[in-house]
């Protein structure tokens, strides 16, 4: 049985900007043989649900009118590290493309829809502390699949 720290929205929670979540089955299997610990950092930041989307420009992150949400962004990735090493996670799986939790591809700060090489803030935090990070979308790379994937 492994603890995985996972994005609230691939539980299907609605906490995503647009205030919607985005079930993901596969990750909700793992819930059956094995112990979630389900995080949002931009809530755990201080954010609201819904709210403006966000980018990462240069070393910030920027919302879409033009807001710095960095400091939210930073603090919400620290909660989720804290909770990770609280509770002595395996590997973690969150929400692909998102400038908070994404791996390997994250929009480029434009806010057009263009995705660029890169990680989010929390997910680059996670890495930077030993915990691995895989996205929804790379489920042939997650270390336990559920049972029929």
């Amino acid at each position: 049985m492994a603890v995985i720290l996972v994005s609230n929205c691939l539980l299907g929670i609605e906490c995503r900007y647009k205030g919607d979540g985005c079930l993901c089955q596969a990750v909700l299997d793992l819930a059956k043989d094995n112990t979630i610990i389900g995080v949002c950092p931009e809530q755990m930041g201080g954010l609201s649900t819904p709210r403006d989307p966000s980018e990462i420009v240069g070393d910030r992150l920027i919302s879409i009118k033009g807001r710095d949400v960095t400091f939210e962004y930073n603090k919400g990735a620290a909660t989720a590290l804290k909770l990770a090493e609280l509770n002595k996670v395996d590997f973690a799986i969150l929400k692909a493309n998102s400038p908070s939790c994404g791996h390997g591809l994250i929009y480029d700060g434009s806010f057009t829809g263009k995705k660029i090489p890169g990680d989010g803030v929390t997910t680059k935090l996670l890495l930077e502390n030993g915990i691995p990070v895989y996205t929804e979308e790379q489920i042939d790379e997650w270390p336990v699949k559920p049972k029929g994937y």
